[in-house]
């Protein structure tokens, strides 16, 4: 193969459980009612996409989910200690102060505003026999204030709590499969990109004593956690009201060191990617074309503009041609950078929109990028259908509507009215 060398340009009970691939559906059974995914399929539902099963061309720019690992473990949101004296029980409205924040997120994307994001959680949910929150939601955004009528005097604890579900997913792709006859069929294989996912039930509120006998795992018995119990404020007399608690504040203080760390970890993933000198680029080029129309994707001439669906004239001035540069296999999938004849750049999602659904795509700088990176999944032999994933979006390329200077653009779950097969076809 000759390469071409060109110029250089990501309170009820609390249940710790982990599922894993390797998990047993008994495991899940005994804490979290019904079946759970196994392996690499997703959970059981109406007309769910399993892998091995058939799939057609249509199928080969979508993207379905399966849940590979669970953690559901209880979180305190809100806490206050709180001293009710003889005279004083009955109803008090306590303002408690905010001890974690839980957003949902799936992957890149913490609004949740695709369907992918929606159908994981779903997963999520009914495998642990939990009602999860499939859309974006933070606990930070619910009142802090807990009315309640204490029966008994004593030491609180006001709070609310949530179980917070976290965990990792796959993603199930069309792809052509050698069979064992030697044949090829289209089915529905693990894809490479994996993600994490974070999200929680509903918000539960009440207080707790430090006598309290409550459910180990539970709620309820994290917030006594919170409690000073058997330290002089626990067991001091005080006034009726608030009582500061050094659990919950290095509770609070260790909420906010990781919450730190983690945005921390984003702002270093999203720095400005190396620029390298050379691509080592295949011989062959292509357009990628909308199967048996004229249009197919140009890359822009202004720096500020996207990929565009155009038909080839004369005047394409190569706009229309492309080559897989940095070319690697995995399980029958390709994955290569795209290079541009006519304007020397590499397709890729602009870093500041990468996390929105529906970005555009366009054309900057070759680097080393997952940006600029895209998973290939190919028809049986024969056929130049293609469907085209960002390696670290995750998302599939795909677009809107067929018309002329029509934007390429991601799309989580890809189209699912398969404008999202594209053809690679050799120029």
């Amino acid at each position: 193969m000759s390469h071409l060398r060109t110029p250089g340009r990501r309170a009820r009970g609390l249940f710790a459980l982990t599922v894993t691939a390797a998990s047993t559906l008994a495991a899940i059974t005994a804490v979290a009612g019904p079946a759970a995914a196994q392996g690499a399929t997703p959970a059981a539902g109406a007309g769910a996409v399993q892998a091995g099963q058939s799939c057609t061309a249509a199928d080969l720019g979508k993207r379905h989910p399966f849940i590979k690992s669970s953690e559901v473990a209880p979180t305190i949101t809100h806490f206050k200690g709180w001293y009710v004296t003889e005279g004083t029980t009955g109803s008090h409205s306590v303002s408690t102060n905010t001890q974690t924040s839980i957003s949902v997120s799936v992957g890149l994307n913490g609004n949740i505003q695709g369907s992918f994001g929606t159908e994981a959680l779903g997963m999520v949910g009914a495998s642990l026999g939990l009602n999860v929150q499939v859309n974006y939601s933070s606990t930070s955004s619910v009142s802090d204030t807990v009315n309640w009528n204490f029966n008994r005097p004593g030491y609180y604890g006001v709070y609310k709590g949530t179980k917070k579900v976290t965990g990792t997913y796959g993603s199930l792709h069309c792809n052509r499969v050698l069979e064992g006859d030697g044949g090829w069929a289209l089915k529905w294989i693990e894809g490479a990109d994996t993600g994490s996912y974070t999200t929680y039930t509903a918000l539960e509120e009440g207080a707790v004593r430090c006598e309290d006998k409550v459910p180990a795992n539970s709620i309820m018995a994290k917030a006594q956690g919170l409690l000073d119990c058997g330290s002089r404020a626990a067991t001091a007399k005080h006034p009726a009201g608030p009582v500061p608690s050094a659990k919950a504040d290095q509770a609070k203080h260790d909420a906010d060191n990781a919450a730190k760390a983690a945005r921390s970890m984003k702002a270093t993933r999203a720095a400005k990617p190396a620029t390298r000198a050379a691509l080592n680029c295949q011989s062959a080029v292509y357009r990628i074309d909308v199967p048996g129309k004229p249009l197919n994707w140009s890359a822009p001439l202004l720096a500020n503009d996207g990929i565009r669906l155009r038909e080839s004239t004369f005047f394409s001035a190569h706009l229309d041609n492309w080559r897989l540069c940095n070319v690697t296999e995995r399980n029958g999938v390709i994955e290569a950078s795209l290079w541009n004849w006519g304007n020397g750049g590499c397709a890729t999602i602009p870093a500041n929109i990468a996390n929105q659904e529906q970005a555009y795509l366009t054309t900057a700088t070759c680097g080393e990028d997952d940006l600029q990176r895209f998973s290939i999944y190919r028809d049986v032999p024969g056929s130049s259908k293609i469907g085209m994933q960002n390696k670290y979006t995750g998302s599939m390329m795909g677009h809107d509507r067929y018309a002329d200077g029509e934007l390429i653009r991601q799309y989580s779950s890809g189209r699912q009215d398969g404008t999202g097969t594209y053809a690679l076809t050799r120029v």
